[in-house]
């Protein structure tokens, strides 16, 4: 059962959706909507295939809808809306039937063939795979389409609000713009009835009295459309403001890259007589080499390769943790977040309960998080594997049994899951990269002393006395930092450059398979002699 959390106390937590659910409760009690609940949105740009920051998008504002039930009796609805009426202006590189595709460039999303081949439309298969992973994850949400908005008559109120404030706004995205755009820029995008195109041509007369703009179509032809019935597509910072408006929304979070766009859309939104929602700029991702990941690119990580290496739990955490700090968004940090969820959801149980609602843990299960107690983290379950060379988690597991006895794959299934993920990332990506290296004189003096010691250890002596021994042993030895010890373990025994508490990976590993790690070690460094 979720947490029951005194109003008041949770109201003064710092943690970021507190905060962020407290701006929405300000609002709703300086204007409270008419349409009698609250409405979050998430947009999705679906001309690419969803990536995880896609999905931080929608998890974050989870987060912040929960925090908000905990704060305000109103009711809440969260929108994922799909901008799939845009006009597609770049082939996406990840994805198959690309010259098929190229064919259809500046037709919507919606009116493209599917080049997967399962679904009506490119648009409609991306949407199919946003709401696969939403659903799969869990999440309650409402999917709109714009293209379903826009053809339904959801959206015409408003629309027909943009043509009769043509200019007004106009006047506003001109400045924002470069002399070629500028010439030709109307927020409205009529859609071509002879090619299927959004058009960004100047529109040469608004009709608000008959709801329609006249344009020349890209045959020259003279044209009148209808803004409304899905005719006309609005270009995308107004769209955003129209959708604003059009909906009644209350919240909604983007990316850094977007602060001036948020403005832009304020502005129009007022104009439209609308009242923009309340909001929450969070850092972009950044792939290996440090660039913003990119739908189209399809650098930084899938969804499914995170949960490939790493627990759902990992990846949630990763997106909880400081909205506001650029972040990597690679494999080599999914290691770090399935141990720090471990650790504070393994902390949760113990904490009072002022502490308890600032754990990341209490936000990531909206206030239930399971009891639960893992024996080994998932950093030294792939030292472990690396330092068999494990295919197969029956291997593994003879280790785990013996350092643990009682611990199966069947009464820790938790764990389980994490042998086939540790399995998978070593062979992927440790096993690959271990360098190992010959021991300098001091460090082949210190582990000829630490097999020696070991060699008087009974074989079930515990980490902590195997860690104090490496303590001694490293001080002994003229290691004044032992850092640079314990580094030397790690390269010269394992191949990496960082490790586990090496006590207890003794404890867990063995001492005489330590021990042959140190004789490797040793003759490695005669070798190189």
């Amino acid at each position: 059962m979720s947490e029951s959390v005194p109003r008041e106390l949770f109201a003064r937590c710092k943690a970021w959706p507190v905060v962020e659910a407290l701006k929405v409760v300000e609002r709703v009690r300086r204007r409270p909507p008419a349409k009698g609940y609250v409405l979050f949105e998430t947009g999705y740009g679906p001309s690419g295939l969803p990536h995880i920051g896609t999905f931080g998008e929608v998890f974050r504002t989870t987060l912040v809808r929960r925090a908000f039930a905990r704060l305000c009796d109103l009711p809440s609805e969260l929108v994922a809306f799909s901008d799939d009426m845009d006009g597609l202006r770049k082939v996406p590189d990840n994805i198959p039937n690309r010259e098929m595709v190229a064919r259809h460039l500046g037709r919507p999303l919606t009116a493209i063939p599917d080049p997967f081949g399962t679904h009506e439309s490119f648009g409609h298969h991306m949407n199919a795979r946003l709401k696969a992973f939403l659903d799969d994850f869990g999440f309650s949400y409402t999917f709109l389409s714009a293209t379903e908005c826009y053809k339904s008559g959801r959206f015409d109120a408003t629309l027909v609000k943009i043509l009769e404030n043509h200019e007004a706004i106009r006047q506003v995205v001109l400045p924002t713009l470069g002399p070629e755009r500028r010439a030709t820029y109307s927020p409205i995008l009529p859609i071509s009835p002879k090619t299927g195109r959004v058009l960004q041509v100047p529109i040469l007369e608004t009709r608000p009295g008959s709801g329609t703009v006249v344009f020349r179509d890209e045959d020259g032809s003279l044209t009148e459309l209808p803004v409304t019935g899905g005719h006309c597509k609005m270009q995308w910072k107004c769209d955003w403001a129209m959708r604003w408006v059009a909906l009644d929304v209350d919240y909604e979070m983007s990316g850094k890259d977007l602060i001036d766009s948020v403005k832009l859309a304020a502005r129009i939104c007022r104009i439209l007589g609308g009242e923009p929602p309340e909001g929450f700029t969070y850092e972009l991702f950044l792939d290996e080499e440090g660039q913003k990941i990119s739908k189209s690119k399809g650098n930084g990580l899938t969804i499914e390769e995170w949960l490939r290496y790493g627990t759902r739990e990992s990846l949630a955490l990763f997106m909880y943790k400081e909205p506001k700090a650029a972040k990597r968004l690679y494999f080599d940090v999914i290691p770090r977040h399935v141990d720090e969820y471990q650790q504070l959801l393994e902390a949760f149980p113990t904490q009072d309960l002022e502490k308890k609602i600032a754990n990341p843990v209490f936000h990531i299960h909206d206030g239930d998080p399971p009891v639960e107690h893992l024996p080994i983290g998932y950093g030294m379950l792939l030292n472990l594997a690396a330092a068999l060379n494990a295919q197969s988690a029956e291997l593994l597991w003879g280790y785990i049994t013996r350092y643990a006895p009682g611990v199966t794959p069947q009464n820790h299934p938790s764990l389980a899951r994490l042998v086939e993920h540790a399995l998978a990332y070593c062979r992927d990506f440790v096993l690959p990269a271990r360098r190992f290296r010959a021991p300098t004189p001091r460090e082949r003096a210190a582990l000829a002393d630490l097999d020696a010691r070991l060699a008087g250890l009974p074989g079930e002596a515990s980490g902590e006395v195997i860690q104090d021994l490496l303590y001694e042993i490293g001080k002994g030895h003229g290691f004044e930092n032992l850092r640079d010890w314990f580094k030397a373990l790690y390269e010269t025994l394992l191949g990496r450059s960082e490790g586990p508490r090496f006590g207890t990976f003794v404890a867990l590993y063995g001492i005489a398979e330590t021990r042959a790690l140190i004789a490797a070690a040793l003759a490695r460094e005669s070798e190189a002699a």
